[in-house]
């Protein structure tokens, strides 16, 4: 993924751990960088240092699209996500 693609986080429930917040599930964003890659988290539980490695990105969202009206005019928040929590809008 690159800087000004449009995604959404996936919305996912899984019963093991993951890094994405909550509030940002089902969200829409723009990449805004990319970060680098990280050992995948998901898996680095359970397998230790075999856990496979995965780009992360840093994904901007709108304040509208996280709170509706309640946000206030030009809030936006930075969110570092793994790619695989990510799908193209």
């Amino acid at each position: 993924m690159n800087p000004g693609d449009r995604v959404r986080v996936r919305t996912m429930n899984p019963p093991t751990h993951n890094r994405a917040p909550r509030y940002v599930r089902g969200r829409r964003g723009v990449v805004v960088r990319r970060v680098g890659d990280g050992r995948f988290p998901d898996e680095a539980a359970y397998a230790g240092h075999g856990a496979r490695r995965e780009e992360i990105v840093t994904v901007a969202f709108e304040g509208t699209e996280l709170w509706g009206a309640d946000a206030h005019p030009g809030d936006r928040v930075h969110v570092d996500l793994f790619v695989s929590y990510l799908e193209p809008t």
